[in-house]
């Protein structure tokens, strides 16, 4: 995302959005997020929203020519449901 545009709450907005559709209108029970070990700014995301690590994938992730740890986050929807209405 160019610089210009962050730290105005888009993604947050479409994750939500996109959170929604998933569990309300495709009736999925289960999301999980992927972020690189190291990428904080991507880790930020799911924590945000109320999302669990769930664990880590070991080099699981292939880029630039080498291997990256990811996190797995996970929500479930009836996490979501009961979540506060005003997540920032």
């Amino acid at each position: 995302m160019s610089e210009k545009l962050q730290g105005r709450g888009i993604t947050i907005r479409t994750a939500k959005a996109v959170i929604n559709h998933a569990f309300y209108e495709l009736g999925l029970n289960r999301i999980e997020i992927r972020c690189g070990k190291d990428n904080h700014k991507s880790k930020a995301i799911p924590k945000k929203l109320g999302f669990y690590e769930e664990g880590i994938l070991r080099d699981g992730e292939f880029l630039n020519g080498n291997f990256h740890d990811l996190i797995v986050y996970g929500l479930l929807s009836r996490e979501w449901q009961r979540r506060p209405t005003l997540i920032p």
